[in-house]
């Protein structure tokens, strides 16, 4: 993106993650980034966050900053509607926790995609989240969100150990909800309670266009879970997702559908970079008219 074009307000007047509150526990001040402005991050005595940048160019206190989930989140811009909102995580039996911040070398919004794709789960993740031969992706439904988003229903996959607590393989029923742009939710079969689901967010933070930082999200049904076996399975499986992410070519995400192939398991995909057009996100993305 042209240095003088302005960020789309999209994501300029949105809230995005920017650390995980229990990192900042132990440093006290931590610098990040946030859409291309550098930033610095204080934790009061009183358990408050300040934080300071200049999107502007000059350093100035940034006054939208809060603490949700586990996660400090802060708009550079003006506020045009709340942090996403997480349901699960006010249900008082839920085990909640975060999972942990990557950094990653690669546009947030392909980190977004790959969390969407159904396909690579047998391969990337052979022995957790899928496995030889159970390769075949079925046809799924994927439909918009009446907030803005997609949702993608009737996903199911193989899996021969689905969660940190789980060793049985089983069929699983996945629903995926892209909330923001760089923000996206898994709900999958719970193995315990069929009528409720473990739920994964991964929040991206668009630190440039070709770099982010993947935070993680979980509220799971209180079913032989615990918090640290849940940030070591998904550290683990997020560990096996940065290589391929990270040689990614282009690193920004191509909205244009011709760029790349798409097969039957990239369904939320080309539908994911539909409403990215529609919605007008550049940021981290290779526009349509310019793949």
């Amino acid at each position: 993106m042209n240095a003088s074009q302005p960020i789309e307000s999209v994501l300029w007047d949105d809230w995005h993650p920017v650390a995980e509150l229990v990192q900042l526990q132990r440093t006290g001040i931590s610098g990040t980034m946030l859409l291309g402005v550098p930033l610095t991050l204080t934790l009061a005595a009183d358990g408050a966050v300040s934080a300071t940048g200049a999107p502007q160019g000059t350093l100035v206190p940034m006054p939208h900053v809060q603490i949700r989930y586990g996660l400090v989140w802060l708009c550079l811009g003006t506020p045009a509607r709340d942090i996403v909102d997480f349901p699960e995580t006010r249900e008082p039996d839920r085990v909640v926790c975060t999972g942990g911040s990557v950094a990653v070398a690669v546009s947030g919004l392909r980190a977004v995609e790959n969390f969407l794709d159904l396909g690579h789960l047998a391969f990337v993740h052979a022995g957790y989240l899928g496995e030889e031969p159970h390769t075949e992706i079925c046809a799924y439904k994927v439909e918009p969100l009446a907030e803005g988003g997609i949702l993608a229903t009737q996903c199911r996959v193989y899996q021969p150990r689905p969660s940190p607590m789980e060793s049985q393989g089983f069929e699983v029923d996945y629903i995926y909800a892209v909330r923001r742009p760089y923000v996206v939710v898994l709900f999958k079969a719970n193995p315990v309670e069929k009528e409720r689901m473990d739920m994964i967010a991964l929040l991206a933070q668009p630190v440039t266009e070709e770099r982010c930082i993947a935070h993680v999200l979980m509220a799971y049904p209180p079913h032989n879970v615990d918090v640290a076996s849940l940030r070591w399975f998904q550290q683990l499986i997020f560990g096996q997702d940065r290589p391929i992410l990270e040689n990614q070519v282009p690193k920004r995400l191509p909205l244009d559908p011709r760029s790349e192939i798409s097969v039957r398991a990239d369904s939320s995909s080309a539908h994911y970079r539909r409403w990215l057009s529609a919605v007008g996100v550049r940021y981290g993305a290779v526009p349509a008219a310019a793949a």
